[in-house]
C-alpha cells in the first residue's frame, strides 16, 4: 500500500473540520477562535521552534517542527490557500540560480 503525502492528507482534515465541527476538536477551537488565534499560535509555535534548534536536540525540533506545520496548515485553510498554490510558487522558485541578493551597501550618512 503505497503512503500519501501526510502534510497534503493533514490538510485535508484541516479543511474538513473548518466545515464540519467535530466534539472536541482543537483544529475547530482554533478556527472558532478567529485569525488572531490562530497566528497568535502560529508565532509562539514559530519561537519554540527556534528555541528548540537553539537547544540542539533533535527530536525536539521535530516535535516543534510538526506543531509548526500543523498551525501553518491551519492558516492557510483559514486563508483559504491550498497546497498546491504553495508548491505552485515553489516550483516557479525552484528554477531561479543564483538568486542570493547582494548585500546591502552600509549607511555612509546619517
Amino acid at each position: 500500500m503505497k503512503e500519501g503525502n501526510v502534510i497534503k492528507e493533514l490538510y485535508k482534515v484541516i479543511k474538513d473540520r473548518k466545515n464540519n465541527e467535530v466534539s472536541g476538536s482543537y483544529t475547530n477551537y482554533l478556527f472558532k477562535e478567529g485569525l488572531d488565534k490562530i497566528l497568535k499560535k502560529l508565532g509562539e509555535e514559530n519561537t519554540e521552534v527556534i528555541i528548540a534548534g537553539k537547544n540542539d536536540d533533535s527530536v525536539e525540533i521535530i516535535n516543534e517542527v510538526c506543531d509548526y506545520i500543523y498551525h501553518m496548515l491551519v492558516f492557510l485553510a483559514e486563508k483559504d490557500i491550498s497546497i498546491e498554490d504553495i508548491e505552485d510558487v515553489l516550483k516557479e522558485r525552484r528554477k531561479k540560480i543564483s538568486n542570493k541578493k547582494q548585500e546591502r551597501r552600509e549607511i555612509q550618512n546619517y
